[in-house]
């Protein structure tokens, strides 16, 4: 049976239930992978970040190792490679597990490139007012390295959901695993392809502005946190309060 001539021959209403569950996926895939790998690369910043030589060179092996290897190869190790050996993961897993993996690397040079941004004057302005290593982190270095890692890691964000369409060599029932599917039972692989390219494009693209947007608010000052933002609001109330009452009436 030959296709018909022309675009847009496909019965897409009778697949969009398919694309709706396909789409999900594909968000769960980049939702969890995403996560994991903040998760770790954060971790493996802060050991090549360490004194210690022994937490440095494991660290670093980690980072270099995945960042120079196909995350292709990493999906085959991880799906094909370990269940030769009787480890078998579900698609999911071995998905996430891979997504993890690769961007951790990357993610952990981000991290330790706006960790070492972040002056040594602030870890020194810590212990001078007496404070432990970990509320010195948490308070004053962790929020100036995110500001600094905040572009570099939504960039990520996004490559890691375009990423997700690499799982269909593990059938992993995501969007472009979808797309497969239907191109194999509709013959019209150009028609197919070009509208999960679009929904990649209506996907991405509001999301990487959403980054784009958060950065310059970032970069304008606004705090990261719900918490800081309210001290903030509150502390230009009280300011606008002061400035508003006579000059008699705040004179001691």
């Amino acid at each position: 049976m030959n296709p018909a001539p022309g675009l847009f021959q496909v019965p897409w209403q009778e697949y969009l239930p398919s694309l709706a569950d396909g789409l999900l996926r594909t968000l769960g895939y980049t939702a969890a992978g995403f996560i994991g790998a903040v998760t770790v690369g954060l971790g493996v910043a802060l050991l090549r970040v360490s004194s210690k030589r022994l937490l440095r060179i494991p660290a670093a092996i980690y980072t270099e190792l995945f960042k120079n290897i196909p995350l292709l190869a990493i999906i085959f190790i991880t799906y094909f490679g370990l269940a030769s050996i009787g480890l078998r993961l579900d698609a999911f897993q071995a998905g996430t597990l891979s997504l993890v993996i690769f961007y951790g690397a990357y993610l952990s040079e981000i991290f330790r490139a706006a960790l070492l941004g972040v002056h040594p004057g602030q870890q020194e302005a810590g212990q001078a007012l007496g404070l432990s290593p970990t509320v010195t982190f948490a308070g004053i270095i962790f929020p100036q390295a995110l500001r600094l890692a905040l572009p570099g890691t939504g960039t990520m964000l996004v490559d890691l959901l375009k990423s997700t369409s690499l799982l269909v060599v593990i059938s992993a029932a995501e969007l472009m695993s979808q797309a497969q599917l239907i191109a194999s039972e509709t013959f019209r692989a150009l028609e197919v392809y070009i509208v999960i390219s679009a929904l990649y494009f209506v996907v991405c693209y509001p999301l990487s502005q959403l980054v784009l947007r958060l950065e310059r608010r970032v970069q304008a000052g606004s705090p990261l946190s719900l918490r800081r933002h309210r001290r903030l609001l509150q502390a230009r109330e009280l300011l606008a309060a002061s400035e508003s009452k006579p000059y008699s009436e705040v004179k001691p």
